[in-house]
């Protein structure tokens, strides 16, 4: 950003500070640590803004325009994706697979149903499938529900319950992390030779490929 970007934050944090914003409130409003806010605005004076009693706080003028902004370019991103057509579908998974999946055999991870559902559509629709060779696993920590995890990803994959293997229970280490994926990581497992080779085949043609950029 330079130094004359880091100038403007700096004022702009101050200005808001003095008008009784948190630290927190400002470093999101102007996507920045909340230790450079804080070390920013140390010698600004703050008066916290009064709360009315009784009432829950509702979003400030900088958290109703960071929501504003976000619809705003959730909208513009579908309109600019649209619809996928055939060709535009086959090169979304290709790279879809070439970040998130495994190298040695056809296996997809993911902590997100869209991306897991987009998966396995992608790859029914590309690929002759054999669904009984099709096989699900979940990732998930102990003492959380591995029968409400297992029907739910498979409503998402389509793959029966039955043909889910054994899952993998986590233990969890509050000293890494305290959040977790209630429905857990899922995994999706196809033993076929050929269509790994296949898919494969699609991520290094897109990898090696040149785009057909103007200029």
């Amino acid at each position: 950003m330079g130094y004359r970007g880091k100038l403007r934050e700096r004022e702009a944090a101050r200005a808001l500070r003095r008008r009784g914003e948190t630290l927190l409130d400002i470093a999101e409003a102007l996507g920045v640590a909340k230790s450079s806010v804080s070390l920013w605005v140390r010698d600004v004076e703050f008066v916290p803004r009064p709360r009315a009693r009784g009432r829950r706080r509702g979003p400030n003028v900088l958290q109703r325009r960071k929501a504003a902004e976000i619809e705003r370019l959730l909208a513009e991103g579908r309109e600019r994706i649209g619809v996928l057509a055939e060709r535009e579908f086959l090169v979304a998974g290709a790279a879809l697979y070439a970040g998130e999946g495994a190298k040695d055999r056809l296996k997809f991870a993911n902590t997100s149903p869209e991306m897991i559902g987009f998966f396995c559509r992608w790859l029914r629709y590309f690929f002759e499938v054999d669904e009984s060779r099709l096989r699900g696993q979940i990732y998930l920590h102990e003492g959380l529900d591995i029968d409400a995890a297992t029907a739910w990803w498979s409503e998402i994959t389509g793959i029966p319950t039955i043909q889910f293997r054994h899952p993998y229970r986590a233990v969890a280490d509050p000293s890494l992390r305290t959040t977790k994926h209630e429905r857990g990581c899922a995994y999706v497992i196809y033993d076929c030779r050929a269509t790994h080779r296949a898919v494969m085949g699609l991520v290094e043609a897109l990898l090696t490929s040149q785009p057909a950029i103007p200029g």
